[in-house]
């Protein structure tokens, strides 16, 4: 694959990727009108439109050839296989997909639809930001704690926030939310050794994909692909 593009080697017939900044998609993926959720849907037409799948957050599908992908500017991306039954996932992990065990339920989801046993599933953690910048209020970290998550991992704090901390965000509480959906795939019986994490801070690296906590909201998408060929 052309420069453009951050790409995955996670089995063969599988191609994984997420495009870097200004690159275009080389086909057609399915997208959802994601809205920081837990809403999976299966995905068997090609040709859904992101209206049709208003609301939702993951998708996922058996299907050889239909490209399914989620959308991100500093949420989480994360790409599932399992080569055992031949199925796919892609799913949207903001700090609320997160909280609300995403990556989780669509384990569940592909278990139910395919068979999908966690212990033999492929899975990338595309870039996403990362824990030095990701700097959280006291009422997402009280979220957290109540939702079971184990802080003594996933959050530290760095200090007093200044104005001059404020800016370069290094100041306050900081959540890793590459490690807790790393967390979070491990408790639902994926492999440590099958989870792959790029370690990739889309807000210090915002010359290369979308941030955004740097641009605004209204900044560009990377687009988080996976297709079985």
């Amino acid at each position: 694959m052309n420069n453009g593009y951050l790409t995955y080697d996670i089995a063969p017939h599988v191609e994984a990727f997420s495009t870097e900044r200004n690159a275009e998609l080389p086909y057609h993926a399915v997208q959802a009108n994601q809205v920081h959720g837990c809403k999976i849907r299966e995905v068997t037409d090609a040709l859904v439109s992101r209206e049709e799948l208003k609301g939702v957050d993951a998708l996922v599908t058996n299907v050889v050839g239909i490209a399914i992908s989620v959308r991100t500017a500093d949420c989480i991306p994360i790409l599932l296989y399992d080569p055992v039954h031949r199925a796919i996932a892609a799913v949207h992990a903001g700090w609320r997909g997160t909280l609300q065990r995403i990556s989780t339920k669509t384990i569940e989801v592909m278990h139910e639809l395919y068979g999908t046993s966690a212990c033999d599933l492929k899975a990338v953690i595309g870039p996403g930001i990362g824990p030095d910048s990701y700097q959280i209020g006291f009422e997402v970290a009280d979220a957290f704690q109540k939702a079971g998550f184990p802080m003594e991992k996933i959050l530290e704090d760095h200090g007093e926030i200044t104005s001059e901390s404020q800016n370069s965000m290094s100041g306050g509480l900081h959540l890793d939310l590459w490690l807790t959906n790393r967390l979070l795939l491990e408790e639902a019986g994926v492999c440590k050794e099958n989870i792959h994490v790029a370690g990739i801070c889309t807000y210090l690296n915002n010359d290369r994909f979308f941030s955004a906590r740097r641009e605004g909201v209204k900044c560009g998408r990377t687009i988080n692909v996976i297709k079985m060929v």
